[in-house]
C-alpha cells in the first residue's frame, strides 16, 4: 500500500475529510470533524489509528509492526508500521478506527453523514 492508496481508501469512505492540523509533514483523515487516522505524507511508512483497547493490546501481542500509538493516548490508538503486514489486515485495521470514532459522533452528525 502507498500513500495514495491510503488516502484514496480513506477518502472513499463517508463524511471523510483530510487536513494538515500539525503541520505539512501530517496528513490527518476526520470523520464528522474528529480524527481516525493519521500519517507522515514524506515517509508513509506507519499510520496512526484509533483501536477499541482491549483489540489493541491482542493486536500488539500478535504483531510486531503494531505498537502502542506514537504521540497518541496509547490505550485508545496503535501505530501500524506497514512493511510486514498484510494489505487486508490494514484495511481492515482503518475500517475499525474510521467505525469507532464514527459510531461516537452525536445521532444528528451522523445522519448528515448517511445524506
Amino acid at each position: 500500500m502507498n500513500i495514495e492508496q491510503y488516502r484514496e481508501y480513506c477518502l472513499s469512505k463517508p463524511g471523510t475529510s483530510e487536513d494538515l492540523p500539525f503541520g505539512p509533514d501530517t496528513l490527518v483523515m476526520k470523520v464528522g470533524g474528529k480524527l481516525f487516522a493519521l500519517c507522515n505524507i514524506d515517509h508513509f511508512v506507519s499510520i496512526n489509528l484509533k483501536c477499541d483497547p482491549e483489540k489493541a493490546v491482542i493486536l500488539r501481542e500478535q504483531h510486531e509492526q503494531i505498537i502502542p500509538g506514537w504521540h497518541m493516548n496509547k490505550k485508545h490508538w496503535n501505530t501500524v508500521v506497514i512493511d510486514g503486514l498484510s494489505e487486508k489486515l490494514i484495511l481492515e485495521l482503518i475500517d475499525h478506527s474510521y467505525e469507532l470514532v464514527r459510531n461516537s459522533l452525536p445521532r444528528k452528525i451522523k445522519a448528515e453523514l448517511d445524506l
